[in-house]
């Protein structure tokens, strides 16, 4: 009779724990699952804590309601998977705003991460050099190009757009500059289109129109108390053993499947498995990846990542404009790049003595020097710059937390797409039973992390000769 497979997930990260779920949903019954975390918290960048004894996420705040087809994002899907639906809140308030020249405008509308469609809409934050987007007689993109954000929209709207328009957007999501994300990792919808299209706003309303928003459908959503919800359902529902403080040191291939080296390295735990889901950054990757396949470690370690700091403030009774929160572009000089204000963008924690919290995000790459000050150092430049930008002194924090999170964002340079898929085409030939998944190698943001966990459990549960879909 034959013994019932064995999959180790190694992370802990919602892309790890979603793949736990699919296995558990898909694999032959009894496919013992055990999921290998690091640290003695799972959940990667998806942290739940509490300042001033309110839940507030230190991490990751929300998910994308549809994916790019305009169906249910993969994020979605999991949460009903979870039984988690009801759970499910969105903004009450929607619009953000950009710092320019030291004060607040409202984040236009109608842009594909701040790449208009039409000029027009974003004169009141950038003079867009509107007479270089010209039709050359030829698409933007070649058929296998990629470069950078930056390359394509200074080259046809000038300096303007991509300093105080897409760079900002971009360093809200990445922490990074326009001028070095890949188009066709960071705007996949928008690469594509460039490949059709001879001008930068045709691409745009094309792109635009490839993916037709719902009018008054909610674009984000979280979860009523707090996404840390949905970390405890996946490792619950997986029915995972699930090892925390269990450090994966080395990855061995035998001949029936993988030899995994657990724990310190004085007392070292030698486990066997058939096969391996993957689900750590780049680098942690590579380490592992060095002994099977030396050279593949090396394209997967070649991604480098930046580190940010989330500071969170509770202030009581402040004057806070009806924004969800602000963007701060690189020009302005400023230590924050973001910031959200929690209680006015989620209704579902307002409070009645009118407490606020609000976030900031500090840390751009190549600025990690910034982020080596002390905590309360950060706050207090959290503070003043906050107060600088509102107009106002803000009231003195009576509570508050600073969550550094070192190596964090991928930063994902032209060609990143093409590496992770013929890293992936190698290990399919050479070591099925292996499978990539994470932020690391196809992109950020919760619904593409458990995309990414989900389509590594199909391929694993299809070289293990299960049915796989």
């Amino acid at each position: 009779m034959r013994r019932p497979a064995r999959v180790a997930v190694i992370g802990g990260g919602i892309a790890g724990l979603a793949a736990a779920v699919r296995l558990r949903d898909r694999a032959p019954e009894g496919t013992e699952i055990t999921v290998y975390e690091q640290s003695g918290r799972l959940g990667g960048k998806l942290r739940t804590g509490e300042v001033a004894g309110q839940p507030v996420e230190f991490g990751a705040e929300s998910f994308l309601m549809r994916d790019p087809a305009g169906g249910e994002s993969a994020a979605v899907a999991l949460v009903r998977r979870l039984g988690l639906a009801d759970r499910i809140v969105h903004p009450s308030v929607g619009q953000a705003a950009l710092v320019v020249d030291g004060g607040l405008r409202p984040v236009p509308g109608g842009t594909l991460v701040g790449v208009p469609g039409d000029l027009a809409t974003v004169t009141a934050v950038a003079r867009p050099a509107a007479a270089a987007d010209r039709d050359e007689g030829r698409p933007l993109l070649g058929p296998e190009e990629d470069i950078t954000v930056g390359a394509l929209v200074r080259r046809r709207y000038g300096d303007e757009v991509v300093d105080r328009l897409v760079d900002p957007m971009l360093g809200g999501v990445y922490a990074g500059r326009a001028d070095d994300l890949s188009l066709v990792t960071t705007m996949p919808a928008l690469a594509r289109t460039a490949r059709v299209e001879h001008t930068l706003a045709g691409a745009v309303r094309a792109a635009q129109a490839a993916a037709p928003r719902v009018p008054g459908a909610p674009v984000f959503g979280t979860l009523a108390g707090g996404l840390g919800t949905l970390i405890e359902a996946a490792a619950r529902e997986s029915g995972a053993t699930i090892r925390r403080d269990a450090t994966v040191r080395e990855l061995r291939p035998t001949a029936a499947g993988w030899r995994l080296t657990v724990g310190p390295t004085r007392d070292p735990e030698h486990v066997e498995v058939d096969a391996v889901v993957l689900a750590v950054p780049a680098r942690p990757a590579a380490r592992l990846l060095a002994g099977a396949a030396p050279e593949l470690a090396g394209v997967v370690g070649r991604l480098d990542y930046a580190s940010v700091a989330l500071v969170t403030l509770a202030l009581p009774q402040p004057r806070l404009p009806e924004l969800s929160g602000f963007l701060v572009p690189g020009t302005e000089g400023l230590l924050i790049k973001a910031s959200t204000f929690f209680t006015t963008k989620w209704g579902h924690l307002r409070r009645p003595d009118g407490l606020a919290l609000v976030r900031a995000s500090v840390g751009r790459y190549g600025e990690e020097a910034q982020l080596q000050r002390p905590d309360e150092d950060l706050a207090a430049t959290v503070h003043r710059e906050l107060s600088a930008v509102l107009g106002t002194p803000l009231p003195a924090a009576i509570d508050g937390h600073v969550q550094r999170w070192g190596g964090a964002l991928p930063q994902y340079a032209p060609g990143h797409t093409d590496r992770v898929a013929a890293v992936r085409t190698a290990l399919r030939a050479g070591h099925p039973t292996l499978a990539l998944a994470g932020a690391g190698y196809d992109g950020v943001g919760i619904p593409v992390c458990v995309r990414s966990g989900e389509t590594a459990a199909e391929e694993i549960i299809t070289a293990l000769g299960g049915s796989g879909t």
